[in-house]
Parts: C-alpha cells; structure tokens; sequence
C-alpha cells in the first residue's frame, strides 16, 4: 500500500469512527463496502480486515463513552459475552460461504435494522412507566414545597430527583436477554464482518427499553469483547489485511471519540432517524457494489 492510499484509508476511517462512536456501530457496515471495493480484496479478506478494525475501534470509543457515563456497562458485558460464543461459528460459516451470499446476508440485517430504527423513530413516543412516575414525582415534590410554604410537611421534595436518577435499573433478567441479544449479534458478527451493533442496538431499545443516549456506548462495550475471538480466528485462517486494517485504524479511532463526544448533543429522534437512514443506506451499497463487481 503506497502512503496515498494509507492516507485515504485513514480518512475514511475518521468517518467510521465517528459514526461508530455516536451510533454505537462496530463500523463494518462502511468498512467491508470500502475493503472489497476500495481496496480490492476478496469478500472474506474484506469481512476479515472489517472484524479487526472494529476492535480499536469499538474500544476507544466505549471507553469516552464509559466515562460519559452514557452506557450501562452490565448489559454490554452480558452481550459481549454472549456474543463471544458465536462470532467464531459465524466466521466458521463465512469461511464456507461464496462472497456474493456473505454480502446478501449483510444487507438483509442492515436493512431489517433501519426499518425497525425508522419505525421506532416516527412512532408516537409513550412515556416510559419510570418517566411517568417520575412526572407524578415532580408534581408531588412541587405540591409538597408550595405546602410547605404554607407550613404543611414537605418530604416529597427528593422524589422526583430520585425517580429521574433511577430511571432504569439493572436486573438479573436484563442481564440474560443481554446475552440472548449478544449470542445473535456475534453470529452475525462473524458471518458478515461488522460489530453487531446495528443488531444490538434495536434490541435494546424495543426489548429492553434502554434509554436511547445509553444504547450505542452499552453496544460498543459489546461489539469490543465479541469482535475478540472472530479477529483471532480469522488471523489463524490468514484472511486479515494487517496493514489495510491499520490504516484504516488510524482514522477510526480518534473518531470513535468524537463521535461519542457528540452523543451528548444530538436530540434521540434525531439520532434514531439519522441511524435508520444511515443503515438502510449501507443496506443498498452492499447489494449493488457487490452485484457490480460479480
């Protein structure tokens, strides 16, 4: 690779960092087009090198998001650790797949995703039951100080501080779904060559009613643990560009930070939307680059 095109690389990958650090994507969904594409290696090497880069990826930005305190680390553990048993079966079944089929599979996941984020998206929001008593806490806590005012007790007032901080709480069954959501994540990990993100994010919030400024640093402390065991089989079958995957790591990691930087200031519809287009998008590349260059 000449320094022309590690430079082109490395600008692509600041962009997949930072859509992988605000959307709480791996990455792969722009990085296999632009490896079989751009860089002209078979679909698996593609999926390959794809699975590599999401590691650094991944972990750079969960760590800003870690200390954003805009993720819950339990779940994306429990999904990691799900999603750990299957991504090596699924590079196991990519290993025996034509290219066409592996692409096909990604753009029937990426696609399904986007439309479950865009219905999700121009749905008629509810109010959460946590968001609703917090609502009738913030009315009593007011009801409590204007008696208060006039003599009467008024230990309303930390309610509502309370029910806002606890607005969701951690059980047991949260961490069993979040390996169930893992085990399916890291199949399609290893398969099609992305973190699984675009999988565990939708399922976060339709199954575990994750706050949608939590879901993608909870999917990125995912993606980083079950991305581990499908790059360390793939090295072993020889299928990674080491050197194609560095440079695009040098992009993407300083762009996984600011990316989760940005989380903070994008409104959730707005993020929701921006995701299902930005999926649907990636759905339709991946069918048509792959049918173009068959």
């Amino acid at each position: 690779m000449d320094i022309g095109a590690f430079i082109a690389a490395a600008v692509v990958g600041l962009v997949v960092g930072v859509l992988s650090g605000l959307l709480g994507i791996g990455g792969g969904t722009m990085m296999v087009p632009v490896f079989r594409l751009g860089f002209g290696l078979e679909a698996i090497q593609a999926t390959a090198t794809s699975l590599f880069t999401i590691i650094p990826t991944s972990l750079s930005g969960c760590v800003t998001h870690v200390r954003n305190k805009t993720c819950i680390v339990p779940i994306g553990v429990a999904a990691g650790v799900g999603g750990a048993l299957t991504s090596p079966v699924g590079v196991w079944l990519a290993s025996m797949s034509p290219a066409w089929l592996i692409m096909l599979a990604a753009a029937l996941i990426i696609g399904y995703s986007a439309f479950n984020m865009l219905r999700k998206a121009f749905k008629k929001p509810k109010a959460a039951p946590a968001q609703a008593a917090a609502t009738r806490a913030g009315a009593n806590a007011a009801e409590a100080s204007a008696a208060d005012a006039n003599g009467a007790p008024a230990d309303m007032a930390p309610v509502a501080a309370h029910a806002e901080s606890s607005a969701f709480s951690v059980e047991r069954k949260h961490l069993f779904m979040g390996v169930a959501i893992g085990l399916t994540a890291g199949l399609a990990s290893g398969y099609v060559g992305v973190g699984g993100g675009f999988i565990m994010v939708p399922m976060f919030l339709s199954l575990l009613s994750l706050p949608m400024k939590k879901t993608s640093g909870t999917s990125l402390i995912a993606v980083t643990i079950l991305a581990i065991p499908g790059v360390i089989e793939q090295a072993m079958l020889g299928h990674i560009d080491f050197v194609a995957g560095i440079a695009m790591a040098v992009g993407s990691i300083p762009g996984a930070v600011l990316g989760a930087q940005l989380m903070k200031r994008v409104p959730e519809r707005a993020l929701r939307i921006f995701f299902g287009v930005f999926l649907l998008i990636m759905a339709v590349v991946l069918v048509v680059n792959e049918f173009a260059a068959a």
